[in-house]
């Protein structure tokens, strides 16, 4: 069973998941997830009658729901309604069941800490940090890393100020800067690594991440010296900041005649215990 078909355990039973690799989600089936959390007898019936309930409550979960083919229980490959990681935490508010109560406790209490970091961004910062140690990251590598934040911000600030529009811009924008410096493209990046939903700088040793910054960095001086007004042109002052960082990766390859995009991942960096 390959990665893109896998199958995902939840407690005794099976919850059918397909990996989409161009748009980097993993979709679940409906009808497994509302079996598992509903424990009925006819899951399929039962997704119908919700379905029909957030319809009129105007919800787009079962407005815009779509279906992918799924091997079925007879072996043979059927479609099913699917849905994505956001749109299934969504899904499980809606069911009223023991088995769904820890999942709306986490989502609630989820929420209010993104409350409490809008009103202040320090908690953010320390909440990361907690995040990072429990992961098993080393002090010095968590310190290079909240440094990316920083360096990330100053850039999509300005990229803001220069109308570039959040989602797909910045990705495309993120992509060029990587291509510059790293010679691959984020996709590509994260193929190599073998991440999916991973943050890719969760997953750079301190040499890329020291890299990436010079990258993003770069880029935000040359945008706010030259003032691009198209996307274009932010698209081309992007593969510039790249190409510094770029220059800087050659050079210390020729000196210590060691690459410096690595497969490694978080569990393999030198700093990560």
């Amino acid at each position: 069973m390959d990665k893109e078909t896998a199958i995902k355990l939840f407690e005794d039973k099976r919850v059918r998941v397909l990996w989409d690799e161009d748009l980097e989600k993993w979709f679940f089936s409906i009808i497994d997830v509302v079996g598992v959390l509903s424990e009925s007898d006819n899951p399929r019936k039962y997704w119908s009658v919700l379905k029909t309930r957030l319809k009129a409550e105007g919800s787009q979960l079962a407005t815009n729901c779509s279906q992918l083919k799924m091997k079925a229980e007879d072996g043979k490959m059927r479609l099913t309604d699917i849905a994505d990681t956001e749109e299934i935490l969504r899904l499980i508010q809606s069911i009223p069941s023991p088995k769904a109560e820890p999942f709306k406790m986490w989502l609630a209490k989820v929420g209010s800490e993104r409350i409490e970091e809008t009103a202040d961004p320090e908690l953010a910062i320390e909440r990361a940090l907690e995040t990072y140690l429990r992961k098993g990251y080393s002090k010095e590598w968590i310190d290079q890393r909240i440094k990316t934040i920083e360096v990330r911000k100053e850039l999509t600030d300005e990229w803001d100020s220069r109308g570039v529009q959040k989602g797909v811009e910045y990705a495309i924008l993120t992509d060029e800067i990587t291509k510059a410096w790293a010679g691959l493209s984020t996709k590509e990046y994260k193929n190599l690594k073998g991440l999916k939903k991973e943050n890719l700088r969760d997953n750079m040793t301190n040499l890329e991440l020291v890299l990436n910054m010079l990258a993003e960095a770069s880029t935000t001086e040359i945008s706010k010296e030259k003032q691009p007004d198209t996307f274009e042109e932010n698209k081309i002052v992007a593969q510039q900041g790249g190409l510094v960082a770029n220059a800087a990766k050659k050079q210390l390859e020729e000196t210590t005649g060691k690459k410096v995009v690595t497969v490694k991942t978080a569990k393999e960096i030198d700093k990560v215990k």
